[in-house]
């Protein structure tokens, strides 16, 4: 169906109001002829400029090689390119930054272009035309959804999955060290004697408490409800044992109550080392806890079994 220019322009209009995408036309050489005025979004007034920016020119640096390779592989009518509409994403050059952007200036805006070729009546290509989508709430929400699945909305710390995800990371590098596994002690019983929001501020409290006594480049995170993992790297046995010790007396002072209704807290901690794999170092923390736990809580253990690599070693 052909169309006249008065009805292609009153088209590109419409699809600019209902959509809010950038409608942007190139030349056979990639050069941007016309857009619509909402290009103006991302610091570009064609109005005022003497020379046509490239297409390219509208992606940050590092990514306009690719922009340019899509553009052109488009303008040579590949059949991969045409087969359906593609969506190249990448972060937009802000030519001249809007005042919506100036209060984050280091960050990326991101953009998605779906770029079609245009030919006349012999079949020869003779430019394109593209839509600019903003895909920035999709990237912010993207984002959200990625953090909401590695911590955990309680204490806002990584949660089970991010711990594991490090130690795998710890593993494969082949790095030494270590892995405490706290839990407050009768925490059971705190929680059916004063309920559920004492509970929450208590685990909260001890969330805080080891954030401030972690060792500098080491990881902390809740491996579950109430126990919380510590990656410490590069930390032999007797040093992460002298560590750990030292953080269980120190919360169990800050927690002196002063009044009979108030919950006395102490907290208990099992170390392993971490080795052979993810599942054989968080099984090995668990005995040490159980172990720490039943020799009456307020103290760190340490498993003893040996793992397989050592006994072949040993063997």
């Amino acid at each position: 169906m052909r169309i006249s220019l008065a009805e292609g322009a009153a088209l590109h209009g419409l699809l600019e109001e209902a959509t809010g995408d950038i409608v942007v036309k190139v030349d056979p050489h990639g050069f941007i002829e016309t857009a619509s005025s909402n290009i103006i979004e991302i610091g570009y007034d064609l109005s005022q400029l003497l020379l046509k920016p490239h297409l390219a020119d509208l992606a940050k640096r590092e990514y306009a090689a690719e922009l340019k390779a899509h553009l052109e592989a488009v303008l040579a009518g590949s059949p991969e390119e045409n087969a359906s509409v593609e969506w190249l994403e990448f972060p937009v050059g802000i030519a001249e930054t809007p005042s919506h952007l100036e209060a984050r200036p280091h960050q990326k805006v991101w953009y998605a272009l779906s770029l079609r070729a245009m030919k006349n009546e012999d079949g020869a290509v003779i430019g394109a035309l593209g839509l600019l989508r903003s895909v920035e709430r999709l990237r912010a929400l993207e984002g959200e959804v990625y953090s909401r699945a590695r911590i955990d909305p309680l204490t806002g710390l990584a949660n089970r999955h991010a711990i594991c995800a490090s130690l795998r990371r710890q593993l494969a590098a082949g790095e030494e060290g270590a892995l405490a596994l706290f839990e407050i002690d009768r925490m059971r019983a705190v929680y059916l004697q004063y309920g559920q929001r004492t509970a929450d501020e208590i685990i909260c409290g001890f969330a805080k408490f080891l954030e401030a006594v972690v060792p500098k480049d080491c990881e902390l995170g809740q491996f579950d409800g109430e126990r919380f993992c510590v990656i410490l790297p590069g930390l032999a046995r007797k040093a992460s044992l002298d560590w750990a010790q030292e953080a269980l007396e120190t919360f169990a002072s800050l927690t002196l109550t002063t009044t009979a209704r108030s919950p006395r807290l102490s907290a208990s901690a099992g170390l392993a080392v971490i080795e052979t794999s993810v599942d054989w170092t968080l099984r090995q923390a668990e005995l040490a806890l159980v172990m720490a736990r039943a020799r009456g809580g307020m103290q760190v253990a340490q498993s003893q079994e040996p793992s397989l690599t050592r006994s072949r070693v040993a063997l």
